[in-house]
């Protein structure tokens, strides 16, 4: 399965050794059998949380690619495709960056791995079931 993981739960790997993602989600992220991504959206999504004060990362800013990189998350960039692309079913949340994130999964063949009780009921949501 190619997974698109969500900035929350980038957030909680970002907070290792132990992040509060669940056994079963935590496994699918191991997985050879899955290719695992984080979206350039999502990285600027903390930037801007990290920036005003609402979020601490457990990293600098500077390092989180390379990190996730260093522990097999392959980076995706934004591009046209995505910004354009319809998503459909739409769904129930107004964030632009939950919306670019399910166009990225539309427009690259891959399930957005999430917590988010907003998004957990989208087809291509996947929750660890």
């Amino acid at each position: 399965m190619r997974l698109l993981i969500d900035t929350h739960v980038l957030i909680a790997l970002a907070h290792r050794p132990r992040p509060n993602i669940g056994a079963k989600m935590a496994s699918a992220l191991q997985s050879r059998d899955n290719v695992s991504f984080a979206s350039a959206a999502s990285f600027w999504e903390i930037a801007i949380k990290t920036r005003i004060g609402k979020l601490e990362t457990g990293m600098p800013l500077n390092r989180l690619a390379e990190y996730f990189e260093a522990i097999g998350i392959n980076l995706i960039a934004i591009d046209h495709r995505h910004a354009v692309h319809a998503v459909d079913p739409e769904p129930a949340t107004r964030d632009p960056f939950d919306r670019l994130l399910l166009a990225q999964c539309v427009a690259e063949d891959l399930r957005l791995v999430t917590l988010d009780r907003a998004l957990m009921p989208h087809p291509l949501a996947w929750h660890g079931e």
